[in-house]
């Protein structure tokens, strides 16, 4: 008898590099049906009775939230079952590299507030201040410091000058990686970085009172 058959999906990664503290997006799909596998590997289903069938897609999702999912696992370096909202990512996935522009939010220049904004009422369904310092005193935050707290979805506050003590804001998403707004346009940045860390003021997540409505 044959051993147990493996079965190894490919993964056409296309890889662009950007400035060296970004983290590159990573789009490519699967073909996870059954039907397919077994014709590729030339079986019936006598020959699957002794053989280990892997699902990878136990949730039965479809093709574009299978490449979703797996992207954003590889951008985070996360494991696949880290990436659960999907609507989030969904929502993030088209503005990616959209250009910065202040006070402004449609493909041709994007100010990251207005993106956060529009995207917690569409995801979260909580309505923000469109500019951070009013997201910093929304009622509808919880703010902390704790870096260590941080999990995905929270809002991080930076400031640059001490004229705005709230200057900008950022989503954290997972594993110290966050999607933020800098020169280079709306991306998913490392929040460690230095360019972050000496910036950093604190965090934000909505409040459990708010979850509740």
């Amino acid at each position: 008898m044959r051993q147990a058959i493996l079965l190894i999906m490919i993964m056409h990664l296309c890889i662009k590099s950007y400035a060296q503290q970004y983290i590159s997006q990573i789009p490519f799909k699967y073909d996870y049906s059954l039907e397919s596998l077994k014709k590729q590997s030339q079986i019936g289903e006598i020959g699957l009775k002794n053989k280990t069938i892997v699902n990878d897609n136990s949730e039965n999702l479809s093709d574009d939230l299978l490449a979703l999912k797996e992207k954003y696992s590889i951008v985070l370096a996360v494991m696949p079952n880290k990436i659960t909202n999907y609507k989030l990512y969904s929502y993030i996935d088209p503005w990616i590299n959209t250009p910065y522009k202040e006070k402004n939010f449609s493909k041709k220049g994007i100010d990251c507030s207005y993106f956060l904004q529009s995207l917690y009422s569409d995801v979260y369904k909580v309505t923000l201040p469109k500019d951070p310092a009013g997201m910093w005193k929304s009622k509808s935050i919880q703010i902390f410091t704790g870096r260590s707290f941080l999990a995905e979805g929270d809002l991080v506050f930076f400031r640059y000058d001490k004229d705005h003590p709230i200057s900008d804001v950022g989503l954290y998403l997972h594993n110290d990686r966050i999607l933020a707004c800098t020169n280079k346009g709306l991306a998913i940045y490392n929040f460690n970085d230095e360019y972050f860390q000496l910036r950093y003021i604190g965090a934000g997540r909505i409040n459990e009172d708010v979850k509740k409505k």
